[in-house]
């Protein structure tokens, strides 16, 4: 059953008269996201917030945002935000990274990939990639060289995570030390049990789905590519420990589990929670109850990644 402060949350949505996702423009549901940030508050403080510039393959450039909690950082979080990759910007994850880099004592990087429909797959993804790159190029700065890097998103932020993990394996790329994926987009499968389910159809349902990836990915063909849906991937051996969090009521949550099962069948140590009662969304809706301890489950699973990684 939804929990009562969700139940209240979509009441609200409802009689504010806001379009449902899949009858809006991308800029009318960013126009309504950017509205919420006020809701959020403003965070811990950071012993240095910054922002950067990163140039990508093609000369483009992304921000990201840097938030150093400490004078001596346990590690470097690279955060991608969710959206369905065509809303989600920096102001919007703002308090939600400086809650991570209070709580877990890492540098967190928030990355602003670009999006779509203006910029499609992969693009998304090579911005992610970038990204770690980057942030692998300027470690010394950013946490201590050797601090371990960890790779987190929430939706199809989990999904940049769980295909940027997968590229640096293949690729030899920077050593991942931990993946924290947050009800992640990992297959493009509108007809599996959570998508059909009537109590599902919530802040996000399947409508909005096949809306987001009609915009990012709009050739079908390419949505069953690993680079879009990881769990289509042959081998997912050799990747890095993992915590996925999944909510009960969301259209992505068996394709998660799915995921999460598939990394442990390949001998990846997983962690993996279901959030009772709780709804797609919950983790970023910040005046929601229940992402406080998904905040606290996550940092106890970097911690004890980091002794285990020490031992």
């Amino acid at each position: 059953m939804l929990n009562e402060a969700n139940g209240e949350f979509l009441a609200q949505m409802a009689a504010s008269g806001a379009k449902g996702i899949a009858e809006s423009t991308p800029e009318e549901v960013r126009a309504m996201v950017a509205g919420m940030v006020e809701l959020f508050g403003t965070g811990p403080e950071m012993a240095r917030s910054e922002d950067h510039t990163i140039t990508t393959d093609d000369g483009s450039t992304i921000a990201a945002r840097v938030l150093v909690p400490s004078a001596d950082p346990k590690g470097v979080l690279v955060y991608y935000h969710g959206g369905g990759w065509v809303i989600g910007a920096l102001p919007e994850y703002e308090t939600l990274g400086r809650k991570l880099a209070d709580r877990t004592g890492c540098t967190v990087v928030l990355v602003d990939y670009r999006l779509a429909p203006e910029h499609r797959y992969p693009t998304a993804a090579d911005d992610a990639y970038t990204a770690l790159l980057w942030v692998q190029e300027h470690l010394e700065s950013l946490a201590g060289p050797g601090a371990p890097l960890i790779v987190a998103g929430d939706s199809a932020g989990g999904n940049l995570a769980a295909v940027t993990a997968q590229r640096s394996r293949d690729e030899d790329g920077p050593p991942i030390a931990f993946q924290v994926l947050v009800y992640p987009v990992t297959d493009a499968d509108f007809d599996n049990s959570t998508y059909s389910d009537p109590e599902n159809q919530l802040i996000l349902d399947r409508a909005s789905m096949i809306w987001f990836w009609d915009h990012y990915a709009p050739d079908a063909a390419r949505r069953r590519e690993p680079k879009a849906s990881p769990l289509r991937a042959d081998d997912l051996s050799g990747l890095p420990p993992a915590l996925v969090i999944t909510a009960e009521h969301d259209v992505l949550r068996d394709e998660g589990e799915a995921y999460a099962d598939r990394l442990r069948e390949a001998g990846v140590p997983v962690e993996q929670m279901r959030y009772p009662g709780q709804m797609h969304g919950f983790f970023t809706l910040l005046m929601v109850p229940g992402h406080e301890d998904a905040i606290d489950q996550i940092a106890a699973a970097i911690t004890s990644s980091q002794r285990t990684r020490s031992v």
